[in-house]
């Protein structure tokens, strides 16, 4: 008949088991702080890459996309903010943001022929043709990061639009006005530093159109 463990043989298996837990854990310690140190080389070599490169980076709208895929493998995202080192380094925040602007503006133009539902090649053919001292400068990919930014943005006021397009007040007004007039915006004038804000509702994920519908 097999003997059951006493109580020195069931301290000995709970120390065991309890050294295996903490070993376990040091090697998952080692692990993520190994981890942590190469992403921070990798974000390190690619400020270098990006220092290197910007003139293409800016310019090369295929070189421009591959930025981006680098960028997202170590969680880099140079679109999150119009403040610090990506923006002070390539400014593509801004270029995003002009695009933006651009591209809600041929929509506009376009709704009365095609209802507001225009195909992204169109869209890119026409931006392109807008912006004729730069055409080859903007591929089908940066439009999908224009309009994901436009998501992003939520609301602009006069001011920023001003200092980003480098428009007049008048022309600035005009525009936000006529996003206001056709449904595209809504006005917040509760704030304390008495600015408007122009909001635009009606850009927002197709995912979360989808649920709304089902």
């Amino acid at each position: 008949m097999r003997r059951k463990p006493g109580i020195g043989g069931l301290q000995n298996a709970a120390a065991a088991r309890n050294q295996f837990r903490l070993v376990g854990e040091n090697v998952a310690k080692v692990k993520t702080d190994m981890m942590k140190g190469q992403l921070a080389t990798f974000r390190s070599q690619l400020e270098e890459f990006a220092h290197k490169h910007k003139h293409d980076i800016r310019k090369n709208p295929a070189f421009r996309s591959q930025f981006h895929e680098m960028c997202a493998k170590v969680g880099v995202d140079p679109l999150a903010s119009n403040k610090g080192f990506w923006a002070e380094l390539l400014g593509i925040g801004d270029f995003y943001y002009e695009l933006g602007v651009q591209i809600v503006d041929i929509c506009l133009a376009t709704r009365a022929h095609n209802g507001g539902l225009i195909n992204l090649q169109e869209l890119c053919h026409l931006l392109r043709q807008r912006r004729r001292s730069d055409r080859g400068a903007v591929s089908e990919d940066d439009c999908l990061r224009a309009i994901s930014k436009l998501k992003a943005q939520g609301f602009v006021t006069v001011e920023e639009v001003e200092r980003r397009l480098s428009w007049t007040p008048g022309r600035t007004i005009d525009a936000l006005e006529t996003l206001l007039k056709e449904g595209l915006a809504m006005i917040d004038d509760g704030h304390r530093d008495g600015k408007r804000r122009y909001w635009f509702p009606c850009v927002s994920p197709i995912s979360s159109l989808v649920a709304a519908d089902s």
